[in-house]
């Protein structure tokens, strides 16, 4: 476990993060083959922070030496995805079908989000067990052994903890910031798609700041909390969108077209309300003094 001892080096930080995602990444392929309740959300998690702190702190590695291992990461997050996507929107549209009005006939809308969500999953599910099952799975956890075991640091990891993960931080907040000034500022067409992108700079932000927690304390756990609820409020956005496209296809082949249409319209509203919590949810996330660790 890395300490808050002044000697603590940011490279060790670094590999402190990477060393516990790997662990968990590794501690989980037997529950995903067995399709265990949040085993596939749990090593798709592992693949993002691992992956994530393989970008956010690129500068402190050999140039050149972590791009596969990002680019392998990207592909297991990427075979999980659909899995999971789909089970998390199905659950999400039928617990909000099951608060329809009586006129929609909610429990009808809700069994056919449920089957619709449960042949969705069945369908991909092909696609873990097929990644798993890949060399390239071996592989990857082979690399990360590899990269414990001798990494290919910089001189610049060497650097005192608190002030190089301040710089990373207060980075990583100015990446965010400029993304969701694009996205208010977007054109509606291109609104979507830019919120979208913000929310992925907040996630990324607040790993990093996760990764600073251990040395950091109390300063980096406030900031990373912020940019979680920033990205949270863009996750809502993201979703609704997401169902928004899901409804209209489904009613489209069929379903339950009345009911549908009352949950798009749903959708739209969530999605214009977290665009507009948005700059309130920022303003607690985008002050100067929050990336200040030490």
């Amino acid at each position: 476990m890395v300490t808050t001892e002044s000697t603590v080096t940011v490279g060790q930080v670094l590999l402190a993060r990477i060393e516990a995602q790997a662990v968990v990444l590794a501690g989980l392929d037997d529950a995903v083959r067995a399709d265990e309740p949040d085993a596939v959300h749990r090593m798709r998690v592992a693949c993002r922070r691992l992956r994530s702190a393989l970008r956010t702190f690129r500068r402190l590695f050999t140039p050149g030496a972590t791009d596969e291992l990002a680019a392998e990461l990207r592909w297991l997050g990427a075979a999980l995805g659909g899995a999971r996507d789909r089970e998390v929107l199905a659950g999400r549209l039928a617990a909000e079908a099951r608060e329809l009005p009586a006129a929609c006939e909610p429990r009808r809308v809700a069994d056919a989000l449920e089957r619709w969500g449960e042949a969705e999953y069945r369908q991909v599910w092909p696609e873990v067990v097929a990644a798993l099952d890949d060399p390239r799975r071996r592989a990857l956890g082979e690399a990360l052994t590899a990269l414990l075991a001798d990494p290919p640091l910089r001189p610049r990891a060497d650097r005192g903890a608190l002030p190089e993960l301040s710089r990373i931080a207060a980075r990583e907040q100015r990446r965010t910031a400029e993304r969701v000034r694009t996205a208010l500022a977007a054109a509606p067409e291109d609104r979507d798609l830019a919120l979208h992108e913000a929310r992925k700079a907040a996630k990324r932000a607040r790993y990093a700041g996760e990764t600073a927690a251990p040395v950091a304390g109390a300063r980096a756990d406030r900031y990373a909390r912020r940019m979680k609820a920033v990205q949270e409020v863009l996750g809502d956005h993201q979703d609704a969108v997401v169902a928004a496209t899901a409804l209209a296809a489904n009613a489209a082949t069929g379903g339950e077209p009345f009911g549908y249409g009352v949950l798009y319209a749903r959708q739209l509203a969530t999605r214009e309300a977290a665009r507009r919590r948005l700059p309130d949810v920022w303003r607690r996330a985008g002050g100067r003094k929050l990336p200040r660790f030490g």
